[in-house]
């Protein structure tokens, strides 16, 4: 589900961002870009999917799903920050892809309706609500953040079934 969530988190920015950018809305353009690569790849995607890549003989096929999707997500940023950020994104983009032709014309990423998978969106939602939860409370009763903790849950529905399924919550 981590992987759907972030294609499909991705696939909703490229629908907005190009939105923007042809209606000349450039700041709110970068802005969304900005946000999208900090706050949902940077702060959460990698951080869920350190340990599916960094145990790449115990899983393979999920290490290898992981890594393209990094990839993948990375590159598609990278061609939506490229108008504000040319020379950067450039480099960045030659390093993943050598001897490739320029990210400028490179093709701009399109929106796809069938990758938009709304219930994962929904469900690691509710994971990542879980985990700044926990996390404010460790934090207001002072508990380190090297000491673990059992934690209980109390919730209904779908919600219940997200968060006892959720090895993401076992990331610091």
């Amino acid at each position: 589900p981590v992987d759907k969530w972030i294609i499909s988190k991705l696939n909703k920015l490229i629908k907005e961002t190009t939105d923007n950018m042809e209606n000349y809305e450039l700041g709110i353009a970068v802005q969304k870009v900005y946000d999208f690569i900090w706050d949902e790849f940077c702060d959460w995607y990698i951080e869920m999917t350190k340990r599916r890549t960094y145990n790449r003989e115990q899983d393979p096929k999920s290490a290898n799903t992981a890594l393209w999707t990094l990839k993948e997500v990375l590159t598609q940023a990278l061609k939506m920050l490229h108008p504000f950020m040319p020379f950067i994104t450039e480099e960045l983009y030659q390093s993943l892809y050598k001897d490739s032709e320029s990210i400028m014309i490179s093709e701009w990423p399109k929106y796809d309706e069938n990758i938009n998978y709304a219930d994962d969106e929904k469900d690691m939602e509710t994971v990542i609500n879980a985990i700044r939860a926990i996390r404010n409370i460790r934090q207001e009763m002072n508990v380190p953040v090297s000491k673990k903790a059992n934690i209980i849950f109390v919730a209904k529905d779908r919600a219940a079934e997200v968060l006892n399924n959720s090895e993401a919550l076992f990331v610091k």
